[in-house]
């Protein structure tokens, strides 16, 4: 056995080489788990007491001397020009799969629920001016809206401002195209709102807006009741009368969701129905804004936030989750 380790001692001395491949197969052949020093190290406890102290002797030489030439090769190899061989395009670590983000997931199938009854994607700048954001849509200058305690201007006179709804996509699209329209805005909006696990001074808006001769308010009903049934799966639902100064007449809608679950009472208020959108028909004073015969042509808008819709399919309770970018949240929805 001593000739062997002597034997094993010449080749650890002997051995060189820069290739991280061949010093790797070297390490493990000594001292990987089923390598030659544990081999060496099981058949120690065979050796007669009378030959375990130069046994044990010549077993720590060879120990050592795999260990030296290993910090050896290590520090050669560190130094050698032929790395560039490698592929320096490859990450320098293995990068996990990401996901799509839930709010992405939503949006991606609620446009997918409307361009499938023929709604276009429309999409504006999110810094706007007044004309687009207020005046336009028939915001009067005494609107809470135009106050900067819940709006973020930019620049006055003239002002500038974060949009505070996708609405203002639709007033640059009705000056630039004539009905029939049917389009779809979704896009992040700004309002100056203290954040809270309800609330958040950024959020996702989704609205629809269709201008064509005769639309009526029938058609409007119709349309969110196939929304809500592709997207819930549940197709009860009710108009409030409301008040938006784009549309008129106005209402809320909410979708019965029912008292099956604490959760149920608790988004609900113990009444089974949920509000999930504003929406009206549009005002011909808008209309008129934009260069369309309101004598000729009618139509209706609606307006949901993404997140709310999110929270409510997902079952989420805080809105700052969304904007935190927590990997732990995010990795849920791999599967999705």
């Amino acid at each position: 056995m001593i000739e062997r380790i002597d034997e094993l001692l010449v080749e650890v001395e002997q051995f060189s080489s820069s290739a991280k491949e061949e010093i790797e197969q070297f390490r493990i052949k000594f001292n990987g788990k089923k390598g030659v020093l544990n081999d060496i190290f099981e058949k120690f406890k065979e050796v007669p007491n009378d030959q375990k102290k130069d046994f044990g002797q010549k077993i720590n030489s060879l120990k050592q001397a795999v260990a030296a030439k290993l910090e050896n090769l290590k520090n050669t190899s560190e130094g050698q020009s032929d790395i560039i061989k490698d592929d320096l395009t490859k990450p320098a670590f293995p990068l996990e799969l990401g996901t799509r983000h839930p709010i992405n997931l939503v949006k991606n199938r609620i446009i997918e629920i409307f361009r499938s009854i023929g709604f276009a994607i429309a999409d504006g700048p999110e810094i706007e001016d007044d004309w687009h954001n207020f005046t336009a849509l028939n915001l009067p200058e005494y609107h809470p809206a135009r106050d900067m305690q819940d709006t973020f201007f930019i620049d006055t006179n003239p002002d500038t401002l974060l949009r505070t709804h996708t609405s203002s996509v639709q007033v640059r699209y009705m000056e630039e195209n004539q009905p029939p329209i049917r389009i779809l805005s979704p896009g992040r909006v700004f309002r100056n709102e203290a954040i809270s696990s309800r609330s958040h001074c950024i959020f996702h808006q989704i609205e629809g807006l269709y201008i064509d001769e005769n639309v009526s308010f029938a058609d409007l009903k119709q349309t969110i009741q196939y929304f809500t049934t592709e997207l819930f799966g549940k197709s009860k639902i009710r108009m409030r009368p409301s008040y938006f100064p784009f549309t008129e007449p106005s209402a809320e809608v909410d979708v019965y969701w029912g008292l099956n679950s604490e959760t149920d009472y608790r988004i609900t208020k113990g009444t089974g129905w949920l509000e999930i959108m504003g929406c009206g028909m549009v005002d011909p004073a808008v209309l008129k804004n934009v260069n369309i015969d309101a004598d000729k042509y009618s139509g209706f808008a609606f307006g949901m936030g993404i997140e709310r819709i999110v929270m409510l399919l997902y079952q989420m309770s805080d809105i700052r989750m969304f904007f935190e970018n927590d990997v732990r949240m995010l990795n849920q929805f791999k599967s999705l």
